[in-house]
């Protein structure tokens, strides 16, 4: 599938370009998505706290890839009529504190386990390189916005 660019993953987000955290889908098919960032290292990244980006930001960029996916997955409808909302997060394992001490891009992976009628399942994981420094699993639900 088509390459896609930060100004274009955003319309796909209900929060749009300003909180978009993710520059390149670089795949998608019908069950995975995998996107590149080098948003880590941004002094003015919206999550840092204290001047740090701490590894727990990892779960946002996940989230995003999974809700860019939905979006792209639906057409592009994702962010028009319908919001996902993470329900939760499991069997997570960090090998690293901190993502803005890392140089380069950051690889977000998320392969869709199960679909529902209100939501899905993903496992997802944010590699520095061949390095896995975040990996879990998610539930994303989805609502209509009224």
């Amino acid at each position: 599938m088509a390459l896609l660019k930060k100004e274009e993953i955003a319309r796909l987000l209900p929060h749009g370009e300003s909180m978009c955290l993710l520059e390149l889908v670089e795949a998608w098919d019908a069950l995975t998505i995998s996107c590149r960032t080098s948003t880590h290292r941004d002094g003015h990244n919206p999550l840092r706290f204290k001047g740090r980006l701490t590894a727990s930001a990892g779960l946002e960029y996940a989230a995003q890839a999974m809700g860019a996916h939905v979006g792209l997955v639906d057409g592009g409808r994702q962010a028009e009529d319908r919001i996902g909302l993470v329900g939760s997060v499991r069997e997570v394992v960090f090998a690293t504190e901190r993502l803005d001490d890392l140089d380069g891009w950051l690889t977000i992976n998320a392969t869709r386990l199960v679909e529902g009628e209100q939501g899905y399942m993903y496992h997802f994981t944010v590699m520095h390189g061949m390095k896995t420094l975040i990996e879990g699993r998610a539930s994303i639900f989805v609502k209509a916005v009224v």
